[in-house]
């Protein structure tokens, strides 16, 4: 989507709003332009907002792309599509992408506003990461999981089994990461109870980044 140069100056100064949606899952969406980035919000996170998605960012500077031979990449909980995003424009990489999203609404706005406009292929699917994991049969060189409703990480995707079926869709070399918020006490005891009660019996070799606001939980 075109953007004039005065909202995208404006954006800089505060975040212009261009559309609010509700959505099928989450009650309210809302894309602003925010220091020349597209950024997807809800009532109280932010889902989606170019290279300035700093915990993805700063995990892919940290996991040594050059060094991987990566081809095929799955992300579950797509949002407006950060990832695909910076790994085109800020680390030059050319992946084919699979992007899982449930919410129909998102995945109108992901390619409204990013998708169309990238080079990467990017197949999208409107569907539960759960049923998708515990279904698919291809392999993955790069599974990057950012499931949120709101800012809240449902149940399900804190569970053994539903990391056991994550585990299966890695190739051989394959890395995972996984998003999860630590603004407060209480986000990082639940995160030190998530990787003792459930990632490392997955991923015995697993690990964190701390990011400050966020925890990236790594499969090696």
């Amino acid at each position: 989507m075109q953007i004039s140069f005065f909202k995208r100056w404006l954006s800089y100064l505060y975040p212009v709003v261009l559309e609010a949606r509700e959505g099928t899952h989450n009650p309210y969406l809302e894309v602003a332009l925010s220091r020349g980035r597209f950024q997807l919000n809800t009532e109280n996170a932010i889902y989606s907002f170019g290279d300035l998605y700093t915990n993805f960012f700063k995990s892919f500077q940290q996991i040594s792309l050059d060094e991987r031979d990566i081809k095929e990449v799955l992300i579950l909980g797509f949002g407006l599509g950060s990832i695909p995003e910076m790994l085109e424009k800020n680390f030059h990489k050319n992946y084919h992408y699979t992007g899982v999203e449930i919410d129909e609404e998102v995945i109108y706005l992901a390619d409204k506003y990013v998708v169309k406009h990238l080079k990467s292929p990017i197949e999208l699917v409107c569907a539960d990461a759960e049923i998708f994991a515990a279904t698919c049969s291809q392999t993955y060189d790069l599974v990057c999981i950012d499931i949120f409703l709101d800012d809240v990480i449902p149940a399900t995707f804190e569970q053994v089994d539903f990391l056991q079926n994550v585990k299966r869709l890695l190739a051989p070399e394959g890395q995972l990461l996984i998003n999860r918020l630590s603004f407060t006490p209480e986000n990082r005891k639940s995160n030190l109870v998530f990787l003792n009660n459930t990632f490392l019996k997955v991923f015995p070799d697993g690990s964190y980044l701390d990011l400050d606001d966020n925890w990236m939980f790594l499969s090696q």
